[in-house]
């Protein structure tokens, strides 16, 4: 006998299949409308960061005055501060924050490359190398981004959201095309 039972993994019941491939194939639309002018969407991107920014720095000064000691809220004030005034930056000079914001990606991606192929290489034995191509790719990524720069600042951004959505999309799809009937 199999039963159908529409509790996901969590405990929670798990969405409808229609709405599941509703939001995979609008995703999967608009990552293909940001990759057809990435260079547009890297400044949305920018600018969108920047204002989370500025909300999380607003709250984080609010959020000073509730903590116990000069010490405490002094410091948690200033990260305010910090997040408020990137913020303004990456929301008023969306562009030079773009190359910014890609450099340091670039440099990121590229560091990270490099100590996954070392970890990769030092756990060889135990599937070494699935962490070598990882380390690999990102390390590729990084030094594409780093030797195209600035070029490469105003168009990354963008096309990394595009392809996520696209992912993210086909994830949802794939899931919801998933049988959810499980043997009893």
């Amino acid at each position: 006998m199999t039963t159908v039972s529409s509790l996901g993994p969590s405990g929670l019941s798990a969405p409808p299949r229609w709405i599941c491939v509703l939001l995979g194939l609008v995703m999967v639309i608009v990552g293909f409308l940001v990759l057809s002018d990435v260079m547009l969407f890297t400044v949305v991107s920018t600018i969108f960061i920047g204002w989370m920014a500025i909300v999380a720095g607003g709250f984080e000064i609010v959020h000073s005055f509730w903590t116990k000691g000069w010490g405490g809220m002094l410091w948690q004030m200033l990260l305010g501060i910090l997040y408020v005034a990137f913020g303004i930056a990456l929301v008023t000079q969306p562009l030079f924050s773009a190359l910014i914001l890609t450099y340091i990606l670039g440099i990121a991606l590229l560091i990270s490359g490099i100590t996954r192929i070392m970890l990769g290489i030092s756990f060889w034995r135990q599937s070494g190398w699935i962490m070598v191509l990882s380390g690999l790719f990102g390390a590729a990524a990084g030094l594409i981004i780093l030797t195209g720069f600035p070029a490469s600042g105003l168009w990354v951004l963008g096309m990394l959201l595009g392809i996520d959505l696209i992912i993210h999309g086909v994830g949802w799809m794939s899931y919801a095309w998933q049988s959810t009937a499980k043997p009893a």
